[in-house]
Formats: structure tokens, C-alpha cells, sequence
């Protein structure tokens, strides 16, 4: 099977895209507005970038049924801060109630019942019930595509804090099994991070 992604739609790529690029870490980031309205909203397309400075990466497209961009995106470009909380399964339900594109005024962290706090070198509140979290300042917004349905953004991000609960934090390391953090499947399917193997590379060539 070949497909041409220029031979069929959007959707239909970005079938295709989340099918097969899996599991995916969930980014559940908040923002604040210029006025000062709260703003929580998941992203799947979410890693690292590198560790020296710490730095992430996520993709807020362009909403599918009219290409405008998401509050999520316009706080960021107006404050140049967000947050990055990582989602266990504990809070997976909440995090699913706030991927409703809601008007700009409504305040996700209301709708789910999920708590701000405030973060130490930002602006931005982080979320009491994630396990990890990650102050972020902006580095660089990198638009993809035209302005329309399909297109969107990537979102670089420098860590200047991170925030561990002491349990899940050991000898330097993260414990997965505290954490329980949660992947992105297609559809309304996620997986949990348990079923593992190791294999052990070659640091150096001989």
C-alpha cells in the first residue's frame, strides 16, 4: 500500500498519523490569557527536545472545522509562558473534559474540577494533580502550513523549573510505577506504559 498524503485529505492523513504514530506522551498544558482567564487543554503530539537547556516541544494544530488557532496557542504567543503537566491515569477523565474546543472565556481547570497552583518562576499556574510538571518559557512558535483546517504549530518551550512529587521522584530517576503516566492512541483509545522490554545498546562504536 502507497498513499499519496496530497491524493487524499487531511483527515484522512491524519488518520493514518495517529494509527501509527504510538503511544503518545500527552502534553495537558495550561496557559493564561493577556487578562489573566485560565486555560488547560491535552496535546498529543508532545516530546523533548534536548537537556541541555532542558527543552520540549508540542503541536497545536489549527482547529479542524474552521483552521483558527487555539486559545492554548494564543496565550502562549501573548505571555511567552506555559505549563507542561504530565497525565497519570488518575486524572485522565478530568484531562479528557478539557479537549472541548470551549469558547476563550471559559476556564478549563472549572470545567474539570482540577486545581491551579502557582508555579515558581512563571506566571502560569501548574495543576496540583499532576504528578509532574514543567515551568516553561516560550523559545520559538514555528508555523506549518497555510491558515486552514489541517494546519498547525510547533511550540518550543525552555524548562526553568520542575516539579516531582517526592514518590515518584528516586535516586535521581523518575518511577514509572509511581507516575503512571498514560499514551495516546487513535480514536479514544489510551495505554498504560507496563508492558516492557529491555535492550541494551552500544554506547560507542568499538
Amino acid at each position: 500500500m502507497q498513499i499519496d498524503p496530497l491524493e487524499q485529505s487531511f483527515q484522512d492523513n491524519h488518520k493514518l498519523m495517529i494509527g501509527s504514530i504510538v503511544p503518545r506522551p500527552i502534553a495537558f498544558v495550561s496557559t493564561k490569557s493577556a487578562t489573566g482567564i485560565l486555560n488547560l487543554a491535552p496535546f498529543s503530539y508532545f516530546n523533548g527536545v534536548c537537556s541541555n537547556p532542558p527543552t520540549i516541544m508540542f503541536a497545536p494544530a489549527r482547529r479542524g472545522y474552521d483552521g483558527l488557532i487555539k486559545d492554548t496557542l494564543r496565550n502562549i504567543q501573548e505571555t511567552k509562558e506555559f505549563v507542561v503537566n504530565i497525565v497519570s491515569e488518575e486524572i485522565v477523565e478530568p484531562m479528557v473534559a478539557c479537549a472541548t474546543d470551549f469558547e476563550k472565556e471559559i476556564d478549563e481547570f472549572k470545567i474539570s474540577n482540577l486545581t491551579p497552583i502557582d508555579s515558581n518562576k512563571i506566571s502560569v499556574p501548574r495543576l496540583k494533580e499532576s504528578k509532574v510538571s514543567y515551568e516553561c518559557e516560550l523559545n520559538t512558535i514555528v508555523e506549518i502550513g497555510k491558515a486552514e483546517p489541517g494546519a498547525g504549530f510547533v511550540v518550543i518551550g525552555t524548562i526553568v523549573m520542575f516539579h516531582i512529587e517526592d514518590n515518584v521522584y528516586k535516586d535521581g530517576r523518575i518511577d514509572l510505577k509511581a507516575l503512571n503516566p498514560v499514551g495516546r492512541m487513535a480514536g479514544n483509545n489510551y495505554t498504560r506504559v507496563f508492558d516492557n522490554f529491555k535492550v541494551i545498546r552500544q554506547i560507542k562504536p568499538n
